[in-house]
């Protein structure tokens, strides 16, 4: 099957992850031509990368047409980037690769979990947000091959 990188993006630090009650920081997303990723370590650059061991969040996954959805249901102007994923998607339901093995560009993942919505969508994309994404929230995969994603049109092949 198809897939289509449409925009992937960095983040150096955690504006949300550990921030509960003490407010949100301003790290800068960095929008990415191409990513090197690391089997069993992440993004290099992330702010996930080598967080701890196997990490099922080594990188994440989201799909385009659901933030033309999330637009159209909170109101108010963001960027894709907002949602904090690393790369944007579209052609494949990212659910139905939870628990599964996967390539892309001959990079092999494995889908752990939906990329569930917290409270702090709220703040980076308006009111509702955080509900409207419940189960649709993008998917945390595990690297399981090191090699480099790059945008455009890829083959996605289902290894197990």
């Amino acid at each position: 099957m198809k897939i289509n990188i449409n925009s992937i993006y960095i983040s150096e630090g955690h504006n949300y992850k550990g921030r509960h009650e003490i407010g949100s920081l301003d790290f800068p997303i960095t929008s990415k031509e191409r990513i090197e990723c690391v089997a069993g370590k992440g993004i290099v650059g992330d702010r996930f990368y080598d967080f701890k061991e196997d990490f099922k969040g080594q990188i994440t996954f989201f799909d385009y047409a659901v933030y033309d959805a999330l637009s159209q249901e909170v109101k108010g102007e963001y960027p894709i980037s907002a949602v904090r994923r690393n790369v944007m998607t579209q052609g494949v339901d990212l659910n139905s690769l939870i628990g599964k093995e996967f390539s892309i560009n001959g990079i092999k993942f494995r889908g752990s979990e939906e990329c569930a919505p917290c409270y702090w969508m709220d703040e980076a994309c308006g009111e509702g947000a955080e509900e409207f994404l419940k189960g649709r929230g993008g998917l945390r995969a595990r690297i399981l091959s090191s090699g480099e994603l790059i945008l455009g049109e890829h083959n996605l092949e289902l290894l197990d």
